[in-house]
């Protein structure tokens, strides 16, 4: 592949730059040196070796440059001559020296006779040349050398011409396998100290990346670059090419790739050409067996030419079979087989398939080629297989495609008339009919994330199935719906089955799916009634543990958020064993996943719920439900995380998530999660498109669960813009959604919050006029609230007593009259509940109307100190600028003096450590991470914690005693403060008194930086 260097960057070749460059140390000790690099065609070793080239050039040394022919010994020494041409048209001062070299060279060539002569004439041409410098001779290509240059390199590789020398050699890995001369002589240079063999790998995924955006000149989406990755594995010409292509909005490998492939096939002996066609039209990867079975060779030439394909670099082999070294290899062969030969090929495998021992891969692999022999009745049946192995395996995403596969098998039957299977049951099974296809295709749609596939599956005709009752089809329309966000719709639905003529069975399942829709939509109290009947209907039913679960789930949650969390709790903590036990993957996902909503939401267990959703998200992924309910648990995990103050711990979570590429209601919870911490870090513009796409996912309509959340943080988005109409727009919309469609305080509270806020900044920016019509409904929709959460559990009114306070400053602040007692009884009820950022928030409120006052500048200025310490470390970018602005104008200095011990107040007690974060303004100064912007829009469940920087030191758990590390120890591994109780034999509260102390001794707030501190000592160890 004798190909010009591109006019791109040289990426991820640093490390291998260094040792080029490191050879001339080499040299200085022992007066010659070799590189000799080898690597796979078109692995980047041409650019490699120019770009050592002109290092070392410009480092003082003679640089003579040329490549080998594949023209054998035709042209002897041609390297050296290509060398000495660019070397005399380069100017060089040993001009002279140059024209004498050329001129030994014309001479006659190399005999066996006179070889030693010509070879020591040439030497001290070349030493002429450098002229008392390090000579440095550089040939491209030298899996080509011919005799005479071979014997040039080990001549002065051997010290015999007196040449402070370094040799650097690029090589071919296909070209140097069995009798080659060149790995001959590789093997004997590689017995001097002096000469190194460097292999030259293919970039790793990231390296890929970034060469093919340098290629294209511009970020490639995702999927291209994912593309290009795979179908490169990293070797740098085939990425420059799939980026260009990709860049050109082309997929099919070029015409370059093409005749590059077909070259080095058509080079391969018959033996090994047939071998590399067969797999080719195979599935990899290829067992010996079943490649011995398909290509009718022997076993010892069918050895000897794999082993070919191997040597070649064509093939690789592994303990599972052959595939190829490059996915490209095959996208360009198997188009290229002629019809007639490609169904002989898929006929041998499926025949050599039917014949031997298998599972799932081995039903796929037979549809596949059933299919593509023309055999669509016996690619039906495998299918139909595939995808009923690929469901017992969890598998759903190959289970839907293996379903997908089966259904347009089958209408090709219905239609063919040769055929003689049934058309109502096209795999000679009744119980698998076209209408049972397009169902199975939809579940395995819906469990794998394709919701919006599912609903068309159900919806196509055909789907219906006669024998099937119409209840059946309701509900699993109405689970679609739900699952896209449609929840209005998918209520419509459920009340369809309720209301008509069903089974008791039926009936259970509908009442529970449609008590946890309920749940959804914020109406606790009709949730908890609504799952009571499930349960009434499914005791006594066979086949109802699904019903049991998910009523019991819902049943507890609104139990733990009206009236009785210890009982809630208990309940939903008993649906997830019963799930566990007797319950299917659906049971499990669902079960943990109100699990970890109750702890992060109302209940306010933060560090439980995260290290409950984490866990979640573990056992989901490996029951095949990643992308769906997987997706939901690092959605609560990473709302947990944020209100904890770990933003880029939570940022993570949603990265990892994010991969699955979700879709419907899964897509809206990561997207809100994500845009709440960007709001938070300041990015408004990424933000403002995280807001759009929810939008554009929940325009076929969304329940309250979502359009609050959103409208709640277009509210803050627009007050961080310096725009409260904006805020004040989103905030009426919002109310008029929750009169009409929710009851849930908990997320009406903050955005009423959000709208009082609005005005008041609308008041004191003088960007508009406050509304007083807007006040007016804000101030009873406020006191609504506070009346309906006051039957709610404790938790629950917590909050919403926090929001009412904070809502009772603002209306202050509006009317022009900001009361730093106001704001203090705020802050407090958030410190109380260990909610940093509302309390940092209102602590600078409080400031600013200390400020005011001009006679308590001392307090004021202790009091924005704690706020600033909490903003930095949040990390919350224009509450930081705004904190700073009212210090520069209150000529205030934030940074913090040593903290000095306090002495109680005479009648004060000293302040009892407590277990979990303390208040923001009592916590001593920390190093400020990164300022990256802001707070965000805050609502229960998404505020911020201010997270403390871990102290470093050595042997951090040293003061811990042995019964707090075993504490540490389940605190690591995600265990709640009960089930650690339960593993040592100690009650939740004395753990709870553990964790206390384990992190007053470690200088932290929270379980999760106790868990980094373990995890980073127990690796050191």
């Amino acid at each position: 592949m004798n190909l010009e260097v591109p006019d791109v960057p040289l990426i991820g070749r640093g490390r291998d730059l260094a040792v080029l460059r490191g050879a001339l140390d080499e040299v200085e000790r022992r007066d010659s040196a070799a590189v000799f690099m080898l690597g796979d065609s078109g692995v980047g070793k041409s650019r490699l070796l120019a770009a050592a080239t002109d290092q070392l050039r410009a480092a003082g040394a003679v640089v003579l440059s040329g490549a080998c022919l594949d023209i054998g010994d035709a042209s002897p020494l041609h390297p050296l001559r290509q060398a000495l041409r660019r070397h005399a048209a380069a100017g060089d001062a040993a001009a002279t020296a140059v024209r004498e070299l050329t001129e030994i060279l014309d001479g006659d060539a190399i005999s066996p006779d006179g070889a030693g002569a010509l070879l020591e004439r040439v030497s001290r041409g070349l030493a002429a040349v450098a002229a008392q410098r390090v000579l440095v001779l550089a040939v491209d290509d030298l899996q080509w050398a011919d005799r005479s240059t071979r014997q040039l390199l080990l001549y002065l590789l051997a010290g015999l011409g007196g040449i402070r020398l370094l040799v650097l050699g690029a090589v071919r890995t296909e070209t140097v396998s069995g009798t080659d001369p060149l790995r001959q002589m590789l093997s004997e240079l590689r017995r001097l100290r002096s000469v190194r063999v460097l292999e030259v790998s293919p970039l790793d995924r990231t390296e890929t990346e970034a060469l093919a955006t340098a290629v294209a000149g511009r970020p490639l989406n995702p999927v291209a670059l994912d593309q290009v990755w795979v179908r490169s594995a990293g070797n740098p010409f085939f990425v420059e090419e799939l980026a260009r292509g990709a860049r050109d909005g082309r997929t099919e490998p070029s015409d370059t790739l093409r005749e590059i492939v077909f070259a080095r096939v058509g080079a391969l002996p018959e033996p090994a050409r047939r071998v590399v066609t067969a797999v080719a039209a195979a599935v990899e990867p290829v067992e010996h067996a079943l490649l011995a079975r398909v290509v009718n060779l022997a076993e010892d030439p069918l050895i000897q030419a794999a082993r070919t394909a191997v040597d070649k670099r064509i093939l690789v082999a592994g303990e599972d079979g052959y595939r190829f070294r490059h996915r490209l290899i095959k996208e360009v062969l198997e188009p290229a087989l002629l019809p007639g030969e490609r169904v002989g090929w898929h006929r041998r495998y499926a025949e050599a398939l039917s014949d031997l021992p298998g599972g799932q891969m081995r039903n796929a692999r037979l549809a596949h080629h059933w299919r593509m022999a023309g055999e669509r009745s016996r690619a039906l049946r495998a299918a139909v297989a595939a995808a009923e192995e690929a469901e017992r395996l969890h598998g759903f995403g190959e289970a839907f495609d293996h379903w997908s596969d089966a259904l347009e098998l089958a209408g090709g039957l219905d239609t063919d008339p040769a055929r003689h299977t049934d058309p109502a049951h096209p795999t000679d099974r009744p119980d698998l009919t076209v209408a049972s296809l397009c169902q199975r295709a939809a579940e395995a749609a819906h469990r794998c994330g394709e919701h919006e596939q599912a609903l068309a599956l159900l919806r196509r005709p055909g789907a219906a199935d006669p024998d099937d009752s119409s209840c059946r089809l309701h509900i699993r329309v109405a689970r679609y719906l739900a699952a896209l966000g449609r929840l209005t719709e998918a209520e419509v639905e459920y009340e369809r089955v309720l209301a008509g003529d069903c089974t008791a069975q039926e009936t259970a399942i509908a009442a529970a799916h449609s008590a946890e829709l309920l749940l959804q939509l914020g109406r606790y109290a009709e949730a908890g009634r609504r799952a009571g009947r499930a349960l009434d209907a499914a005791r006594g039913i066979d086949d109802s543990a699904s019903s049991l679960v998910l009523a019991g789930a819902v049943l507890g949650f609104s139990q733990a958020y009206l009236d009785d969390p210890a009982a809630g709790l208990a309940t939903v903590r008993e649906a997830v064993r019963t799930a566990e036990r007797l319950g299917g993957p659906v049971d499990i996902a669902r079960a943990y996943l109100h699990l970890a909503e109750l702890l992060t939401g109302p209940l306010n267990e933060l560090e439980d719920g995260v290290a409950v959703a984490r866990r979640g998200a573990d056992y989901v992924e490996r029951l095949g439900l990643g992308r769906t309910y997987g997706i939901r648990l690092l959605a609560v995990a990473s709302n947990g995380l944020f209100r904890l103050g770990e933003w880029s711990e939570a940022e993570s979570v949603i990265t990892a998530a994010l991969r699955h590429q979700p879709a419907g209601a899964e897509a809206v919870e990561l997207l809100l999660a994500r845009c709440r911490i960007r709001v938070g870090r300041g990015d408004l513009d990424a933000a403002e498109r995280d807001l759009e796409a929810t939008d554009t996912l929940l325009a076929a309509g969304g329940g309250a669960r979502h359009l609050l959340p959103l409208l709640t943080l277009r509210a803050g988005l627009g007050m961080w813009r310096g725009r409260p109409d904006q805020a004040r727009e989103a905030v009426q919309r919002g109310l008029d959604l929750a009169e009409s469609r929710s009851d849930d305080v908990w997320l009406q509270a903050p955005l009423v919050w959000h709208g009082l806020r609005a005005e008041a900044e609308a008041r004191s920016s003088g960007v508009a006029e406050p509304d007083p019509d807007a006040i007016s409904r804000l101030r009873r929709v406020a006191e609504r609230i506070s009346s309906d959460s006051a039957p709610a559990a404790k938790p629950v009114r917590e909050t919403v007593i926090g929001y009412r306070e904070l809502c009772a400053a603002e209306i202050n602040r509006v009317e022009g009259r900001s009361e730093p007692a106001v704001w203090a009884r705020a802050a407090a009820v958030w410190e109380r509940n260990n909610h940093p950022y509302p309390a940092a928030y209102a602590r600078l409120r409080q400031a600013e109307a200390l400020f005011g006052q001009r006679t308590r500048n001392a307090e004021a200025a202790r009091v924005l100190r704690g706020a600033y310490r909490t903003a930095v470390r949040l990390g919350a970018g224009p509450f930081i600028e705004e904190i700073r602005r009212l210090a520069e104008r209150a000529r205030t200095p934030l940074d913090e003096p040593a903290p000095r011990p306090e002495t109680p107040r005479p009648g004060t007690q000293p302040e009892t450590p407590r277990c979990g974060p303390r208040p923001a303004e009592s916590l001593g100064p920390e190093t400020p991470g990164p300022e990256t912007p802001g707070p965000g829009s805050l609502g229960p469940g998404r505020t911020g914690a201010g997270g403390v920087r871990t102290r470093q030191r050595a042997d951090e758990l040293a003061g811990l005693t042995e019964r707090e590390l075993q504490v540490l120890a389940r605190v690591a591994a995600g265990d709640t403060n009960r089930e650690i109780g339960e593993r040592l034999y100690i009650s939740p509260r004395t753990v709870g008194v553990h964790i206390s102390h384990i992190l007053d001794k470690l200088g932290i707030r929270s379980r999760v930086q106790a868990t980094a501190i373990y995890e980073r000592n127990r690796r050191a160890r």
